[in-house]
Protein backbone atom coordinates (compact mmCIF):
# COMPACT_ATOMS: atom_id res chain seq x y z
CA UNK A 1 0.00 0.00 0.00
CA UNK A 2 2.95 2.29 0.58
CA UNK A 3 3.64 3.07 -2.97
CA UNK A 4 -0.21 3.90 -3.51
CA UNK A 5 -0.49 6.21 -0.28
CA UNK A 6 2.56 8.41 -1.38
CA UNK A 7 0.40 9.49 -4.08
CA UNK A 8 -2.23 11.12 -1.76
CA UNK A 9 0.64 12.68 -0.11
CA UNK A 10 2.23 14.58 -2.72
CA UNK A 11 -1.32 15.28 -4.61
CA UNK A 12 -1.81 17.26 -0.86
CA UNK A 13 1.30 18.76 -0.79
CA UNK A 14 0.94 20.30 -4.05
CA UNK A 15 -2.21 21.88 -3.38
CA UNK A 16 -0.69 23.20 -0.20
CA UNK A 17 2.05 24.16 -2.01
CA UNK A 18 0.15 26.25 -4.76
CA UNK A 19 -1.68 28.38 -2.17
CA UNK A 20 1.69 29.69 -0.97
CA UNK A 21 3.99 32.80 -2.07
CA UNK A 22 7.11 31.52 -4.37
CA UNK A 23 10.39 32.46 -2.88
CA UNK A 24 14.05 31.39 -3.49
CA UNK A 25 13.75 28.89 -1.39
CA UNK A 26 11.21 26.66 -2.77
CA UNK A 27 10.87 24.53 -5.89
CA UNK A 28 7.75 22.65 -7.43
CA UNK A 29 9.57 19.27 -9.53
CA UNK A 30 6.92 18.11 -12.00
CA UNK A 31 7.66 14.56 -12.46
CA UNK A 32 7.01 11.38 -14.08
CA UNK A 33 3.65 9.29 -12.57
CA UNK A 34 5.76 6.48 -11.24
CA UNK A 35 8.42 8.75 -9.48
CA UNK A 36 6.87 9.78 -5.96
CA UNK A 37 8.85 7.45 -3.99
CA UNK A 38 12.37 7.78 -5.71
CA UNK A 39 11.87 12.00 -5.20
CA UNK A 40 10.47 11.34 -1.85
CA UNK A 41 14.50 10.39 -0.86
CA UNK A 42 15.83 12.45 -3.44
CA UNK A 43 13.87 15.33 -1.81
CA UNK A 44 14.90 14.19 1.40
CA UNK A 45 18.82 14.05 1.16
CA UNK A 46 18.50 17.26 -0.74
CA UNK A 47 16.64 19.02 1.73
CA UNK A 48 19.21 17.47 4.42
CA UNK A 49 21.76 19.04 2.79
CA UNK A 50 20.04 22.33 2.30
CA UNK A 51 17.96 23.14 5.52
CA UNK A 52 15.11 25.86 4.96
CA UNK A 53 14.40 24.78 1.51
CA UNK A 54 11.25 23.66 0.59
CA UNK A 55 10.80 20.80 -2.16
CA UNK A 56 7.21 20.31 -3.87
CA UNK A 57 6.16 17.57 -5.80
CA UNK A 58 3.68 16.81 -9.14
CA UNK A 59 3.49 13.89 -10.23
CA UNK A 60 1.20 13.01 -13.52
CA UNK A 61 1.70 10.99 -16.85
CA UNK A 62 4.32 13.76 -18.38
CA UNK A 63 2.32 14.16 -21.59
CA UNK A 64 -0.20 15.14 -19.13
CA UNK A 65 2.00 17.30 -16.81
CA UNK A 66 3.69 19.46 -20.03
CA UNK A 67 -0.22 20.41 -20.54
CA UNK A 68 -0.71 21.41 -17.21
CA UNK A 69 2.42 23.34 -17.21
CA UNK A 70 2.15 25.02 -20.33
CA UNK A 71 -1.02 26.10 -18.86
CA UNK A 72 0.41 27.44 -15.83
CA UNK A 73 1.35 24.76 -13.05
CA UNK A 74 4.01 26.95 -11.52
CA UNK A 75 7.19 24.11 -12.21
CA UNK A 76 10.78 25.22 -11.44
CA UNK A 77 12.50 21.63 -12.58
CA UNK A 78 10.84 18.99 -14.52
CA UNK A 79 12.22 15.35 -13.98
CA UNK A 80 10.69 13.12 -16.88
CA UNK A 81 11.06 10.24 -18.91
CA UNK A 82 10.43 11.24 -22.48
CA UNK A 83 12.42 13.85 -24.70
CA UNK A 84 9.74 14.94 -26.70
CA UNK A 85 7.71 16.28 -23.82
CA UNK A 86 10.60 18.67 -22.67
CA UNK A 87 11.07 19.39 -26.66
CA UNK A 88 7.10 20.57 -26.20
CA UNK A 89 7.94 23.23 -23.40
CA UNK A 90 10.65 24.45 -25.34
CA UNK A 91 8.24 25.00 -28.59
CA UNK A 92 6.08 27.09 -25.85
CA UNK A 93 9.02 29.10 -24.51
CA UNK A 94 9.32 27.76 -21.38
CA UNK A 95 12.34 26.33 -21.77
CA UNK A 96 15.71 26.83 -23.72
CA UNK A 97 16.43 25.09 -26.45
CA UNK A 98 19.77 23.66 -25.65
CA UNK A 99 18.51 22.38 -22.54
CA UNK A 100 20.06 19.12 -23.12
CA UNK A 101 23.46 21.32 -22.31
CA UNK A 102 22.56 22.08 -18.85
CA UNK A 103 23.60 18.71 -17.52
CA UNK A 104 25.46 16.15 -18.05
CA UNK A 105 24.51 12.69 -20.41
CA UNK A 106 22.40 15.10 -22.55
CA UNK A 107 20.77 15.77 -18.93
CA UNK A 108 19.79 12.43 -17.83
CA UNK A 109 21.53 11.03 -14.88
CA UNK A 110 19.70 8.04 -14.63
CA UNK A 111 17.78 5.69 -17.61
CA UNK A 112 15.63 2.55 -17.09
CA UNK A 113 14.22 -0.03 -20.14
CA UNK A 114 10.32 -0.85 -20.51
CA UNK A 115 10.38 -4.50 -18.69
CA UNK A 116 7.49 -7.10 -17.54
CA UNK A 117 5.58 -7.96 -13.88
CA UNK A 118 4.33 -11.31 -14.27
CA UNK A 119 2.18 -13.24 -11.20
CA UNK A 120 3.93 -16.18 -9.16
CA UNK A 121 5.17 -18.50 -10.89
CA UNK A 122 4.48 -17.17 -14.10
CA UNK A 123 1.22 -18.90 -15.10
CA UNK A 124 1.17 -17.97 -18.48
CA UNK A 125 4.99 -18.49 -18.88
CA UNK A 126 5.50 -14.97 -20.59
CA UNK A 127 9.10 -14.24 -21.80
CA UNK A 128 9.44 -12.28 -24.52
CA UNK A 129 6.89 -9.42 -26.65
CA UNK A 130 5.99 -12.11 -28.84
CA UNK A 131 3.99 -13.70 -25.77
CA UNK A 132 2.31 -10.54 -25.30
CA UNK A 133 0.08 -10.88 -28.77
CA UNK A 134 -1.32 -14.47 -27.71
CA UNK A 135 -5.09 -14.65 -27.48
CA UNK A 136 -4.92 -15.87 -23.64
CA UNK A 137 -2.37 -13.19 -22.51
CA UNK A 138 -4.22 -9.80 -21.25
CA UNK A 139 -1.28 -6.77 -20.81
CA UNK A 140 -1.40 -3.93 -18.70
CA UNK A 141 0.52 -0.57 -20.09
CA UNK A 142 -1.26 3.20 -19.52
CA UNK A 143 -2.69 5.12 -22.54
CA UNK A 144 0.44 6.41 -25.02
CA UNK A 145 -1.47 9.21 -25.30
CA UNK A 146 -0.72 10.30 -21.79
CA UNK A 147 2.23 8.67 -20.47
CA UNK A 148 5.54 8.66 -21.69
CA UNK A 149 5.97 5.29 -19.87
CA UNK A 150 3.54 3.68 -22.39
CA UNK A 151 5.36 5.21 -25.12
CA UNK A 152 8.49 3.50 -24.26
CA UNK A 153 6.17 0.17 -24.08
CA UNK A 154 4.55 1.13 -27.76
CA UNK A 155 8.22 1.86 -29.20
CA UNK A 156 10.29 -0.88 -27.79
CA UNK A 157 7.71 -3.58 -28.90
CA UNK A 158 6.95 -2.00 -32.48
CA UNK A 159 11.30 -2.21 -32.39
CA UNK A 160 11.38 -5.60 -31.49
CA UNK A 161 8.74 -6.46 -34.29
CA UNK A 162 10.74 -4.82 -36.77
CA UNK A 163 13.64 -6.89 -35.88
CA UNK A 164 11.30 -10.02 -35.83
CA UNK A 165 9.79 -9.17 -39.14
CA UNK A 166 12.84 -8.03 -40.81
CA UNK A 167 11.36 -4.34 -41.42
CA UNK A 168 7.98 -5.55 -42.98
CA UNK A 169 5.73 -2.64 -42.26
CA UNK A 170 2.30 -4.21 -42.18
CA UNK A 171 3.93 -7.23 -39.89
CA UNK A 172 4.95 -4.89 -37.59
CA UNK A 173 1.44 -2.95 -37.88
CA UNK A 174 -0.72 -6.14 -37.15
CA UNK A 175 1.92 -6.82 -34.02
CA UNK A 176 1.21 -4.09 -32.23
CA UNK A 177 -2.39 -3.78 -33.23
CA UNK A 178 -2.78 -7.42 -31.68
CA UNK A 179 -0.82 -6.15 -28.25
CA UNK A 180 -3.00 -3.28 -28.08
CA UNK A 181 -5.95 -5.55 -29.06
CA UNK A 182 -4.88 -7.72 -25.50
CA UNK A 183 -5.10 -4.39 -23.06
CA UNK A 184 -8.46 -4.49 -21.39
CA UNK A 185 -8.34 -1.11 -19.71
CA UNK A 186 -5.77 1.97 -20.93
CA UNK A 187 -5.33 3.97 -17.56
CA UNK A 188 -3.86 7.95 -18.31
CA UNK A 189 -0.59 7.00 -16.20
CA UNK A 190 1.83 4.28 -15.02
CA UNK A 191 1.31 4.52 -11.47
CA UNK A 192 -2.90 3.90 -11.84
CA UNK A 193 -1.80 0.83 -14.56
CA UNK A 194 0.35 -0.15 -11.55
CA UNK A 195 -2.73 -0.39 -9.03
CA UNK A 196 -4.81 -1.84 -11.86
CA UNK A 197 -2.55 -4.98 -12.60
CA UNK A 198 -1.43 -5.34 -8.60
CA UNK A 199 -4.36 -4.18 -6.17
CA UNK A 200 -7.09 -4.89 -8.96
CA UNK A 201 -5.51 -7.89 -10.26
CA UNK A 202 -6.30 -7.31 -13.63
CA UNK A 203 -4.25 -8.85 -16.56
CA UNK A 204 -1.73 -11.59 -16.75
CA UNK A 205 1.65 -8.92 -17.08
CA UNK A 206 2.17 -5.08 -16.79
CA UNK A 207 4.57 -3.60 -18.87
CA UNK A 208 6.13 -0.98 -16.82
CA UNK A 209 9.85 0.84 -16.23
CA UNK A 210 11.99 -2.05 -14.70
CA UNK A 211 12.57 0.86 -11.63
CA UNK A 212 8.85 -0.02 -11.27
CA UNK A 213 8.75 -3.62 -11.71
CA UNK A 214 11.75 -3.58 -9.46
CA UNK A 215 9.84 -1.38 -6.65
CA UNK A 216 7.08 -4.00 -6.69
CA UNK A 217 8.52 -7.20 -5.99
CA UNK A 218 10.84 -5.45 -3.31
CA UNK A 219 7.38 -4.47 -1.99
CA UNK A 220 5.30 -7.41 -2.13
CA UNK A 221 8.06 -10.30 -2.64
CA UNK A 222 8.03 -12.88 -4.73
CA UNK A 223 5.61 -14.85 -3.62
CA UNK A 224 3.22 -12.58 -5.53
CA UNK A 225 4.70 -11.18 -8.28
CA UNK A 226 8.25 -11.82 -10.63
CA UNK A 227 9.95 -9.55 -12.91
CA UNK A 228 10.43 -11.17 -16.53
CA UNK A 229 13.26 -9.19 -18.70
CA UNK A 230 12.20 -9.65 -22.42
CA UNK A 231 15.29 -10.08 -24.45
CA UNK A 232 15.96 -6.65 -25.87
CA UNK A 233 14.49 -3.60 -25.09
CA UNK A 234 14.88 0.21 -25.51
CA UNK A 235 16.54 2.59 -23.75
CA UNK A 236 14.36 4.77 -21.68
CA UNK A 237 16.28 8.49 -20.57
CA UNK A 238 15.34 10.39 -17.84
CA UNK A 239 15.97 13.46 -18.76
CA UNK A 240 15.67 16.50 -16.34
CA UNK A 241 15.47 20.74 -17.17
CA UNK A 242 15.05 23.79 -15.41
CA UNK A 243 11.47 25.52 -16.47
CA UNK A 244 13.39 28.64 -17.42
CA UNK A 245 10.80 31.00 -17.59
CA UNK A 246 9.29 30.01 -14.19
CA UNK A 247 12.95 29.42 -12.36
CA UNK A 248 13.47 33.16 -13.40
CA UNK A 249 9.84 34.63 -12.40
CA UNK A 250 10.31 32.60 -8.78
CA UNK A 251 13.75 33.42 -8.35
CA UNK A 252 14.43 30.34 -7.84
CA UNK A 253 17.27 29.11 -10.64
CA UNK A 254 20.11 29.18 -8.54
CA UNK A 255 18.36 26.45 -6.54
CA UNK A 256 17.09 24.78 -9.62
CA UNK A 257 20.30 24.22 -10.92
CA UNK A 258 21.43 23.20 -7.49
CA UNK A 259 18.80 20.11 -7.14
CA UNK A 260 19.31 18.94 -10.27
CA UNK A 261 22.68 18.61 -9.91
CA UNK A 262 22.26 16.69 -6.87
CA UNK A 263 20.75 13.95 -9.08
CA UNK A 264 24.67 13.53 -10.53
CA UNK A 265 26.09 12.95 -7.15
CA UNK A 266 26.89 10.11 -5.62
CA UNK A 267 24.29 10.41 -3.08
CA UNK A 268 21.70 11.18 -5.59
CA UNK A 269 22.91 7.99 -8.09
CA UNK A 270 22.72 5.88 -5.00
CA UNK A 271 19.50 6.80 -4.38
CA UNK A 272 18.48 6.77 -8.31
CA UNK A 273 19.99 2.98 -8.34
CA UNK A 274 18.15 2.10 -4.65
CA UNK A 275 15.30 2.57 -6.49
CA UNK A 276 15.53 0.29 -9.36
CA UNK A 277 16.96 3.04 -11.62
CA UNK A 278 20.38 2.26 -14.08
CA UNK A 279 22.49 5.33 -13.61
CA UNK A 280 25.66 7.06 -14.82
CA UNK A 281 28.12 6.83 -12.11
CA UNK A 282 30.61 4.40 -13.00
CA UNK A 283 31.18 3.49 -9.12
CA UNK A 284 27.94 3.12 -8.33
CA UNK A 285 26.81 1.50 -11.35
CA UNK A 286 29.45 -0.74 -10.26
CA UNK A 287 27.91 -1.50 -6.54
CA UNK A 288 24.59 -2.67 -7.83
CA UNK A 289 25.22 -4.44 -11.18
CA UNK A 290 24.20 -7.74 -9.75
CA UNK A 291 20.78 -6.30 -9.49
CA UNK A 292 20.40 -5.73 -13.18
CA UNK A 293 19.93 -8.17 -15.62
CA UNK A 294 21.72 -7.75 -18.85
CA UNK A 295 19.40 -6.85 -21.84
CA UNK A 296 20.52 -5.85 -25.13
CA UNK A 297 19.05 -1.88 -25.38
CA UNK A 298 18.10 -0.79 -28.59
CA UNK A 299 17.93 3.38 -28.66
CA UNK A 300 15.28 5.76 -30.51
CA UNK A 301 18.02 7.00 -32.64
CA UNK A 302 19.15 3.97 -34.39
CA UNK A 303 15.59 2.13 -34.51
CA UNK A 304 13.46 5.39 -35.53
CA UNK A 305 15.70 7.65 -36.70
CA UNK A 306 15.52 10.17 -33.05
CA UNK A 307 12.65 12.19 -31.58
CA UNK A 308 11.66 14.72 -34.54
CA UNK A 309 11.29 11.44 -36.72
CA UNK A 310 9.32 9.92 -34.11
CA UNK A 311 7.17 12.58 -33.59
CA UNK A 312 6.15 13.07 -36.94
CA UNK A 313 5.62 9.61 -37.79
CA UNK A 314 4.09 7.95 -34.86
CA UNK A 315 2.77 10.77 -31.90
CA UNK A 316 1.66 13.43 -34.32
CA UNK A 317 -2.36 13.46 -35.06
CA UNK A 318 -3.19 10.89 -38.01
CA UNK A 319 0.42 9.35 -37.11
CA UNK A 320 1.26 5.73 -36.50
CA UNK A 321 0.28 5.55 -33.12
CA UNK A 322 -3.06 7.16 -33.85
CA UNK A 323 -3.72 4.66 -36.71
CA UNK A 324 -3.13 1.25 -34.10
CA UNK A 325 -4.67 2.62 -30.75
CA UNK A 326 -7.96 3.45 -32.98
CA UNK A 327 -7.94 0.00 -34.63
CA UNK A 328 -8.13 -1.43 -31.02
Amino acid sequence: MKRFLIGLVTVAGLALASSQAWSADKLLNASYDVGRELFVQVNKAFIAKHPGVTVDQSHAGTSAQTRAIAEGLGADVVTFNQVTDIDFLVKKGLISADWQKDFADNASPFYSLPSFLVRAGNPKHIKDWNDLVRADVQVIFPNPKTSGNARYTYLAATAYAKEAFKGDDAKVKEFITKLFNNVPIFDTGGRAATTTFVQREIGDVLITFESETRGIRKEYGDGKFEQVTPSVSLLAEFPVAIVDKVADEHGSRDLAKTYLDFLYTPEGQDIAAENGLRVRDPAVAAKYKAEFPDVRLLTVEDVFGGWDKIQKEHFAAGGLLDQTYGSR
